[in-house]
């Protein structure tokens, strides 16, 4: 992509490139004094002047600054007009109160990611068009309403959806797996994750959803619906934004028309919970959940049914893993380039990456070796930067 870059940092870029590496001000002058060795001394206070605007980087500085967050000169210093707005209204699946910091470093993934698939897409561009439908949901028309009329218009048939990602992406979004906690979270189980996704809409640009990797599939697929549910509705904040994204992820993986039917043929027991969970591929918990909201089942027999669950540790990974989803269209959009003889330096010029960081995230080196590339989701640029302030 051809772009005339501004001669110093935009304030805006530094703080997105630091909050995306999960450093603090102080972390980042303790690298950027340790890579500038002797010959200039970097404080906490120039960083938050550099990022506050009141401070220009340029010139060595810059290409210091650019060294201790990992990215290319040419990132730090895209302007507004070539950033955009941003990502606009960003919205979480969350289980749980996430720490302010996590939060900025999902919020900054969001944002650059966003701007690394601009780059890659203006490098050649080919659009789907997108088909995401906006609806505005109230007393009379309900978010469950929603949820059956996008299945109408994208001629989902009815009964299980064999795979949400192949639905969101056929319909212009892109979906992306990104490590937004960490391992260890993952570990504890599905409980202990504070965010399983996030996503955007902007204006003129294509919807964004970031799963978290390593997510159980049955989760993940919910997380997906959740997020669409959110691209349908919620162009401005709403109170009630969480329910009606999970009302509409319940109906649009499970109509009410028909798991109504398979819910009352037997007694719902956790082993039948198990059964519909093979059937819907869907999470336990969310057939019991939609049991109950649906009236097949009493208040004391979902309490009952919850704490069964609990005690044989559903909570944290339950029985009967589903084959995760993969997302593939932006997989094939770094394909396409690569098959038209676009080598991977450029690329990782277009994303704003340096190349190993691009090969890292996108996959092209599977490719190179003739496999077809999968959007990975490590963090080992993020590791290999953060390694001066640990």
């Amino acid at each position: 992509m051809d772009v005339v870059h501004a001669a110093a940092a935009h304030p805006r870029m530094l703080v997105l490139a630091r909050e995306s590496r999960s450093m603090t001000q102080a972390q980042l002058a303790e690298v950027m004094q340790k890579l500038a060795g002797s010959t200039g001394r970097v404080s906490q206070g120039y960083v938050s002047r550099a990022e506050s605007g009141r401070l220009r980087v340029a010139g060595d500085r810059l290409e210091l600054y650019a060294h201790a967050v990992g990215y290319p000169v040419s990132l730090l210093c895209l302007t507004e007009r070539e950033v955009g707005a941003g990502a606009g209204l960003v919205h979480h699946r969350k289980k749980q109160a996430a720490a302010a910091g996590d939060l900025k470093r999902i919020h900054a993934l969001l944002n650059l990611t966003r701007i690394q698939l601009n780059g890659l897409r203006a490098l050649a561009p080919h659009r789907v068009g997108n088909l995401v439908p906006r609806i505005e949901v109230d007393d009379l028309n309900t978010a469950a309403d929603a949820a059956r009329s996008v299945r109408e218009q994208w001629g989902v048939r009815r009964g299980r959806l064999d795979s949400i990602v192949e639905l969101v992406e056929g319909a212009g979004a892109l979906v992306v797996c990104r490590e937004l906690v960490a391992p260890v979270a993952l570990d504890s189980g599905a409980e202990a994750v504070p965010v399983d996704a996030v996503s955007c809409s902007p204006d003129g640009e294509d919807p964004l959803v970031l799963l978290n990797v390593g997510t159980p599939a049955e989760r993940q697929r919910f997380t997906l619906a959740h997020e669409l549910g959110h691209m349908v509705m919620h162009r401005i904040p709403h109170p009630a934004q969480e329910k009606q994204a999970n009302d509409f992820a319940a109906e649009f993986l499970m109509p009410v028309r028909e798991i109504r039917g398979d819910l009352q043929a037997r007694l719902v027991t956790v082993q039948r919970l198990l059964d519909l969970k093979n059937e819907w591929n869907v999470s336990m918990w969310a057939l019991l959940r939609r049991a109950y909201t649906l009236g097949v089942i009493s208040d004391w027999q979902y309490r009952t049914l919850a704490v069964e669950m609990s005690s044989l540790g559903y909570r944290t990974r339950e029985p009967g893993a589903l084959k995760p989803e993969t997302p593939s269209a932006v997989a094939s959009i770094v394909a396409r380039h690569l098959d038209q003889g676009t080598d991977v330096t450029e690329l990782a010029r277009s994303a704003f990456l340096t190349a190993d960081e691009f090969i890292d995230l996108y996959g092209a080196r599977q490719h190179r070796d003739g496999q077809h590339p999968g959007v990975r989701c490590t963090a080992t640029t993020a590791k290999r930067v953060g390694e001066g302030v640990r």
